[in-house]
């Protein structure tokens, strides 16, 4: 098992962003790959990296839930307390998106949001520090396995971005994918990827 990951190296990881770099890190379920969902010579890149079509979405996340919602604050009530309930946890949530934020993650879907906050146990702690979000997706080639340690990061990861945090072993299984779009209006959800957190779970959260 790796060493946590300190203050420092998170200080690396959000310079490399702000400048425009891509960046592996370590999540709750597999590495990521990283970039600043703004900057978009950063999005061509991860998207080249990972060979795949700008129009197919990626999802943005947060460090903190009460970063996300302050950065969202046309999410209905309804919505929110689905958020408040799920998150931090291994699942990316399909959301509502009518201010059009975050448009280089949204592909060709603008009106739909892909939201993540990670569960950050003891050895990822000082990612909590991130104040912005990013755009991530897994840290690996379209239709490839998603790394669960450093070791199973193929080198033209490791040769093409600008950093690798190493947060050793990860527990190998990408988040589960939650619809929540029509959550606001008639309490409808469901479950477009299967994943760590399981349907009946997501039913005794949900309703």
């Amino acid at each position: 098992m790796s060493a946590p990951l300190t203050a420092a190296q998170i200080e690396v990881f959000e310079r490399c962003l702000s400048v425009g770099g891509v960046a592996v890190f370590p999540s709750d379920t597999v590495y990521g790959v990283a970039c600043d969902p703004a900057e978009r010579r950063a999005v061509m890149r991860l998207y080249a990296l990972k060979r795949r079509p700008l129009e197919v979405p990626s999802a943005v996340m947060f460090f903190a839930l009460d970063s996300a919602l302050a950065s969202l604050p046309e999410i209905g009530p309804r919505t929110k307390d689905a958020l408040c309930a799920l998150l931090p946890g291994a699942v990316t949530l399909l959301i509502d998106n009518p201010a059009g934020r975050f448009p280089l993650a949204c592909g060709g879907e603008p009106a739909t949001l892909g939201l993540r906050v990670p569960e950050l146990g003891p050895e990822l702690a000082a990612l909590s520090a991130v104040q912005w979000p990013v755009l991530q997706s897994s840290a690996n080639g379209s239709g490839e396995p998603a790394p669960r340690s450093i070791e199973e990061l193929a080198e033209d990861f490791q040769a093409e971005v600008d950093l690798v945090l190493d947060g050793g072993p990860l527990s190998g299984t990408s988040s589960t994918i939650v619809d929540l779009r029509g959550y606001e209006a008639d309490g409808s959800w469901s479950v477009v990827r299967e994943g760590p957190v399981g349907p009946g779970q997501l039913g005794e959260i949900l309703g």
